[in-house]
């Protein structure tokens, strides 16, 4: 049977943001992958080496739409190590909790948007219903629901209201409620595990090897997590191991990575509860913060979906001399042709969209 590329993308809906994916099949076996990037680029790191340091924080919310605040605390840490500014301990305990807010956000944003790429559309209408409370949590202390801008250079913006952490606790009972349903609704599904259990395999080690990290290198049994292995804020006096998941013949599969994130949300959960439960008083920003800064530096954080890194080098001016941002699924989707071949086309969608890419930090 002869083979013949197919184009899955730009517009393709499995795509979850601007790009495109060829698939060469023969018959309903793919053969061959090549993912094009580049649809979305929006030089972010030119444009932010022509603006001072504290107006990136503008560019950094969008970097990804479903997990803004993560991208903004990278870019600060880095830029506090640039500065040699520390933020306040109440800011760091701050900071933990609202990141962790946000990576239940965006977890239930990728959950409703890999449903109905499995055909399960009520999946969709659950996830953005859930995620709308945690938007709701962050909204208070932000002013905003998806590009927040709250967390600053040296601190965070505002402190917590009074009565947050009530509200908070109020959220999180009802969603650990709902995970419930999730997981007896989806992980008894016999379509749902057909189409996930032993699809989109790759080894612990191939992972490692290809640059994966985050959830998609914890599904594969791999306890790698920046929040312990170089770790900032006040995760250093939280109490937590890194979660991990693995298939049922080893290494990851669309289930394996399904499972992670549905167990990192229970995580997240009991972190937000242990920051807002030893937060000290204080300050929210650092007394002062330069408006400029020399010499280089270089952090990374755990993003929502992995290892987040950025370099600044300061020349003595206002801005940035250079600027360079390492996105996790860049490396996450240029490996897809490993993992993709042998599948069926039909496989695509559900291989694809169980990494959770967010086009916007990957094109930059």
């Amino acid at each position: 049977m002869a083979e013949m590329w197919i184009h899955m993308g730009p517009q393709h809906p499995m795509t979850h943001g601007l790009w495109n994916l060829r698939i060469k099949v023969n018959g309903e076996t793919i053969t061959d992958a090549v993912p094009e990037l580049g649809y979305l680029h929006r030089s972010v790191e030119k444009i932010g080496e022509r603006r001072k340091y504290f107006m990136n924080t503008t560019l950094t919310d969008r970097l990804c739409y479903a997990s803004a605040m993560t991208w903004t605390h990278c870019y600060c840490l880095t830029a506090e190590e640039l500065m040699g500014v520390v933020a306040p301990p109440r800011a760091q305990y701050i900071r933990t909790a609202v990141l962790e807010l946000q990576r239940i956000a965006s977890h239930l944003m990728w959950l409703g948007a890999y449903l109905p790429d499995l055909g399960l559309i009520t999946g969709f209408l659950y996830g953005m219903r859930d995620r709308e409370m945690f938007l709701n949590l962050l909204e208070i202390p932000s002013g905003g629901r998806l590009l927040y801008n709250y967390v600053k250079i040296g601190g965070v913006k505002r402190d917590l209201p009074p009565g947050f952490e009530a509200k908070a606790e109020r959220v999180m009972q009802t969603l650990e409620r709902r995970l419930k349903e999730y997981e007896n609704l989806y992980d008894n599904s016999k379509i749902f595990r057909m189409r996930n259990d032993g699809v989109g395999v790759y080894s612990a080690s191939d992972a490692i090897n290809w640059g994966i990290t985050g959830p998609n290198l914890r599904s594969a049994g791999v306890p790698f997590d920046l929040r312990q292995a170089d770790s900032y804020d006040a995760y250093p006096e939280l109490d937590f191991e890194p979660v991990t998941n693995t298939a049922a013949g080893g290494g990851s599969d669309c289930f394996s990575r399904y499972r992670q994130r549905i167990d990192e949300m229970h995580q997240s959960m009991d972190l937000v509860r242990q920051a807002l439960a030893k937060m000290p008083e204080g300050r929210v920003m650092a007394d002062s913060v330069p408006l400029r800064a020399s010499g280089e530096a270089f952090r990374r954080t755990e993003d929502s979906r992995g290892e987040a890194l950025m370099y600044l080098v300061g020349d003595g001016s206002d801005r940035p001399y250079r600027w360079k941002i390492r996105s996790p699924m860049f490396t996450t989707v240029s490996a897809a042709p490993h993992f993709l071949k042998g599948y069926k086309m039909a496989d695509v969608p559900a291989i694809m969209g169980s990494l959770d890419m967010c086009i916007g930090e990957t094109d930059k």
